[in-house]
Order: structure tokens, then C-alpha cells, then sequence
């Protein structure tokens, strides 16, 4: 499902940045935090690095990411890179956590990442605060329990509606919510939204000529150049001789217990079928609504009919699903340990036009230990939605 490209391999990409130089005068938007010195010995003396991308649809594209990976190559020509693409349009950090075993860290050891969800949180999701610290904070305690010598640099890129709040001097909830992550965890921040909105302020740059929410080349080329100089300047010096790797701290307390620190995905076939519910790659020949080829392939638990109820068992805190709900979505109703059925619709708001990936809670918070989901298909629905439709591609447990 993921690009995993070992190199050497020339990428077509021209390059019109600097050779990761150090920046003459600091730019406020390179926010640098912690030691870089992992990634430096793995790619300068070992000559072997891997290096990870997760995010949205600005990660899945050919943008900032392919930039940064040539870039990579053109300083240390001589190293074997492994870099893993994890993009995935649409996705915020909250489903970022839950797959990002998966997707990242079940290829291996990651030595240099980086992290896109400023977006997404905000014009996909919606996520107020908690829920973006929950994603982000999940997707970084993991890393550092996974490889705590792994280096992280974490992108803000931006929306229309973002920009013009922080040309007001207002600071987006998501991006807000992910600098007290990073800034809790000691991960750098590339600021590639507010270096735009100074540029645009300044003059020097139009929106049209940035690109928009998914930029052009030249917005991509920004950001990247923007890396260029956070890791430039940290891989400036030689390395020193008694140089080791060195395990990033990890605070012992997170920002909120409740984040996925523990996120994964649990198998379909771990829930009861029969009943309405089907494990099954539906007729999308015959289904109204956009598609994405990933998920028309692949199997999914699905239940059309009111009524129609599943039963899963997890062990956890926390429970929802990795769904993709399109005009027909419905809304479920879920119970926890037999207790009272909360209501949770699937439709979304771009569901009109396309089966949407997105993944909803049904619970969080509970105690940790075992516990019962029951799911069934309510006969209520969205006032846009034409069906009852439930369409899940995993369970997200935490």
C-alpha cells in the first residue's frame, strides 16, 4: 500500500534550494528543539539510513515529501536510504496513531520522521484541542517507545481559512494543540504556515503562487528548503569520534492519559458477523459516490440495514473504527460493557460526494482492561445521508 524505495535510485525531482547550508539569520519559523545527532550518525558514519513520512494528502502527493528525500540523497550520496511513504489523503492524526504501526513502524527502525496533520486536524476532522493532542501525542509517545532514538521533525502546512487567522495573529486550534505536544516532547517545528503568511504579508509571495491547501511546486520548495536549513544547521559540525546514539527522554507523565499512546488496529474478523454485518469487498460498481482505488480493493465489515448489530471484544481504553463513509452513511449506535447506546453518525461533510475516510471513537476513557462493544445500525440518519450504510475498514483500539 506504502512507497518503500531502497536507494541508491536518482530521483527525477530538479532541486532550487540550498545544500542544507546554515541559515545566515534565524528565521523564527524553524523551531529546532532537541539533538539531531541520531540521524547524523546513521546516514555520515553508518551509511544506512531510513527515513518515514506520515500525513494527509500534502504528505501522499509529490510534494514537500519527494523534495526532502532528494535532498537526503544529494548530501550523503553514499548512503543506502530506505524511505517509507505513509501518506494517506484525508487522514488526521487521530487515525495517524492508530495506523501508524502499520504503515511506519512495522518496516523497521525509523531514524528520521516526519509528521503532517496540522491540516487535516482542522479542515477534515474538526478536532478541537483534546483530540489533537490526543492524535499527535499518541503518534509521538509511540515513536519514542518504538525507537527512542528515532528524530522527529514535525510540518505545519496551511489552509485558507488557517492563513487568515494567523495574519490576524490568532493561532489554529490544531496547530496550537501540536506545539504543546512538541514542545512537551522536545520536537522541532517546521512553520511553513506562518513563514507563508509573512511572505504574503511582506509582499514576496501570493497565495496563487504558494499553491494553496496542496501546494505547487514553489509552496513544496519552501518547506523544504525550510528543512534543509533546521538539519543543516544541526548536522553542522563533524561528528565527534565518541559520538553514540543517544535515546531521546521521554516524559514519564503524558499531556492527556486519554492519548493514543497505544493505538492500533484490530482485525475485522475479531467482531461477531451474521446478523446484517458482512466481512466482504462490496459492489462499488453499484454504489453512488467518489471512491478511492486503496480501500475499493480490500475487505470490509459492513451492515446496510437498521437493526442490523456486531459484537467485538478489545482490551483497552478506548475503541472506534477507521470507516469510509460516503452519501450513503448511516449512524451507529454503540454500547460499551452492556451499558447505553450512544449515537455516532458516519456522515461527513464532503460524504455527499465521496466514500470519506475517516475514523469516529465510539468510546474513550474508560478503564483499562477488557471490555464489549456492541454496534448496531440505527434507523435514524443524516438529514444529507441516503442510507444506513456502515462500511469499516479496522478497528482503531487504544
Amino acid at each position: 500500500m506504502f512507497t518503500r524505495i531502497l536507494i541508491p535510485c536518482l530521483l527525477a525531482l530538479i532541486s532550487v534550494g540550498p545544500a542544507f547550508s546554515r541559515a545566515a539569520e534565524p528565521n523564527r519559523n524553524i523551531i529546532r528543539r532537541g539533538s539531531y545527532t541520531n540521524s547524523q550518525i546513521k546516514f555520515e558514519r553508518e551509511q544506512k539510513g531510513h527515513v518515514a513520512f506520515i500525513g494527509g494528502s500534502i504528505t501522499e502527493m509529490n510534494g514537500y515529501r519527494p523534495m526532502v528525500c532528494e535532498d537526503l540523497q544529494k548530501r550523503y550520496p553514499d548512503t543506502d536510504f530506505t524511505f517509507t511513504a505513509a501518506g494517506i489523503s484525508s487522514t488526521c492524526s487521530t487515525t495517524g496513531a492508530f495506523r501508524l504501526n502499520r504503515d511506519v513502524l512495522s518496516k523497521g527502525p525509523v531514524d528520521l520522521f516526519f509528521i503532517e496533520f496540522a491540516v487535516n486536524d482542522d479542515q477534515d476532522a474538526g478536532h478541537a484541542r483534546r483530540e489533537c493532542i490526543r492524535g499527535m501525542e499518541g503518534i509521538i509517545r509511540q515513536c519514542r517507545n518504538h525507537n527512542p532514538n528515532m528524530d522527529i521533525v514535525v510540518t505545519y502546512f496551511v489552509n485558507p481559512g488557517m492563513l487568515e487567522m494567523i495574519q490576524a495573529g490568532k493561532t489554529p486550534v490544531s496547530m496550537g494543540s501540536h506545539t504543546e505536544v512538541l514542545e512537551h516532547y522536545d520536537v522541532s517545528t517546521i512553520h511553513l504556515a506562518r513563514e507563508a503568511a509573512d511572505r504574503i504579508t511582506a509582499g514576496t509571495l501570493t497565495w496563487k503562487e504558494y499553491g494553496g491547501t496542496h501546494p505547487k511546486p514553489p509552496g513544496n520548495r519552501i518547506g523544504a528548503d525550510m528543512i534543509q536549513t533546521l538539519l543543516g544547521d544541526a548536522w553542522s559540525k563533524s561528528l565527534d569520534p565518541s559520538a553514540r546514539l543517544t535515546a531521546h527522554p521521554t516524559p514519564e507523565k503524558p499531556l492527556d492519559k486519554g492519548s493514543y499512546s497505544n493505538g492500533h488496529f484490530q482485525a475485522l474478523e475479531t467482531a461477531s458477523t451474521g446478523d446484517g454485518w458482512k466481512v466482504h469487498t462490496p459492489d462499488w460498481k453499484n454504489i453512488s459516490g467518489g471512491k478511492r482505488e486503496r480501500f475499493t480493493n480490500i475487505p470490509l465489515l459492513c451492515a446496510t440495514e437498521p437493526g442490523s448489530e456486531t459484537t467485538i471484544n478489545f482490551n483497552g481504553q478506548a475503541i472506534g473504527a477507521f470507516v469510509v463513509a460516503g452519501p450513503d452513511a448511516g449512524i451507529v449506535e454503540a454500547s460499551i460493557d452492556d451499558g447505553a447506546f450512544r449515537k455516532v453518525d458516519l456522515f461527513h461533510q464532503f460524504s455527499k460526494g465521496l466514500h470519506y475516510p475517516r475514523t469516529v471513537m465510539f468510546a474513550a476513557d474508560l478503564p483499562e482492561g477488557d471490555h464489549t462493544l456492541k454496534l448496531r445500525i440505527s434507523d435514524a440518519a443524516h438529514k444529507d445521508s441516503t442510507g444506513h450504510a456502515a462500511r469499516i475498514i479496522q478497528f482503531a483500539v487504544n
